[in-house]
């Protein structure tokens, strides 16, 4: 009878070395696929489902019929024109026309890994977090949509000695996150909309299960950074501000405030999906709107406050 426990998987939509903004000194991020919420402005689409989906972009199409050639679905298509077409409702999602592609028209996001490999690739680094003192981070989509995975591989860094943060939307339930809070060393927690009817407009959830999960947080004394986007005609008001202000002040366990103006990534990247942007505004955010958030928090609170992006 065989008993071997088979290894634990997960939707991993890529592993990105060298990040200087996902926690402190150099550190190795790992993003997850599947995510409970529907941010409007998400730039990370791509990340919404767990399973792999197909990126196109035709700009860099140049019909040499590699993907055709490769595509046992019928998916793709060169076209009387010399173009190509690509029929998604053919598509199973399998990647073999991405691996053809020359010109990075194709990509596939999101590929099924175990843990110990994604340890490995994660290991490849262990110098630049032992001199920078960096670590890894898990973030997403939304890590904690796969739980399971998540914990196995905090604990397997944890044991590797490594620094862990969990970049999380904070939205799961209060046995997830007490599961997550003993291989965590630094919770990067999202605070999108304090209005909870604006949040639920915006996200598609209530911001309760988050509210109530930054309480369990500060009842484990875990410590935690507020990482709040800052969204043109959005959450760029002080309505918005005070209630950040509010949730900081509650928490003592919130060392810092990372605001994170936005940016327009994730349109390109709905169009490459075949999707339509729900948000489609093409302008970063002014420079001058996050400042004054910034300046005004700084009066209100007694911690840190710091624009992404910014030294």
């Amino acid at each position: 009878m065989n008993t071997q426990v088979p290894p634990i998987t997960g939707h991993v939509l890529n592993i990105q070395h060298f990040c200087v903004d996902d926690g402190p000194g150099i550190r190795t991020t790992v993003f997850l696929k599947g995510c409970p919420l529907r941010c409007v402005w998400c730039h990370n689409p791509e990340s919404h489902e767990a399973a792999a989906e197909i990126l196109y972009r035709a700009e860099r199409c140049r019909a040499c019929g590699r993907c055709a050639a490769l595509c046992e679905r019928g998916a793709h298509t060169l076209t009387a024109d010399g173009g190509h077409s690509y029929d998604r409702t053919k598509c199973i999602r399998c990647g073999s026309c991405v691996k053809g592609c020359r010109v990075e028209a194709l990509e596939q996001a999101g590929e099924r890994q175990t843990v110990e490999e994604v340890l490995a690739e994660i290991l490849t680094d262990r110098v630049f977090y032992a001199t920078s003192g960096g670590g890894v981070t898990v973030s997403g989509g939304e890590p904690t949509a796969q739980a399971a995975f998540t914990e196995a591989l905090l604990t397997a860094c944890r044991h590797e000695g490594l620094h862990t943060c969990l970049e999380s939307c904070g939205w799961c339930s209060a046995e997830i996150m007490r599961r997550l809070i003993p291989c965590t060393d630094l919770f990067l927690l999202d605070f999108k909309i304090s209005d909870d009817i604006r949040h639920r407009h915006y996200t598609g959830v209530s911001n309760r299960p988050i509210l109530e999960n930054l309480a369990l947080l500060k009842e484990h004394h875990a410590r935690v950074i507020l990482r709040c986007p800052l969204i043109p005609d959005v959450n760029t008001d002080t309505a918005h501000y005070d209630g950040i202000a509010s949730v900081v002040n509650k928490h003592e366990n919130i060392e810092q405030i990372d605001l994170e103006p936005y940016h327009p990534m994730g349109i390109g990247k709905s169009a490459a999906l075949g999707k339509e942007a729900a948000y489609t505004h093409t302008e970063f955010l002014d420079p001058a709107v996050a400042e004054r958030a910034k300046e005004y928090l700084e009066r209100r609170v007694s911690v840190p406050v710091r624009i992404s992006g910014k030294q």
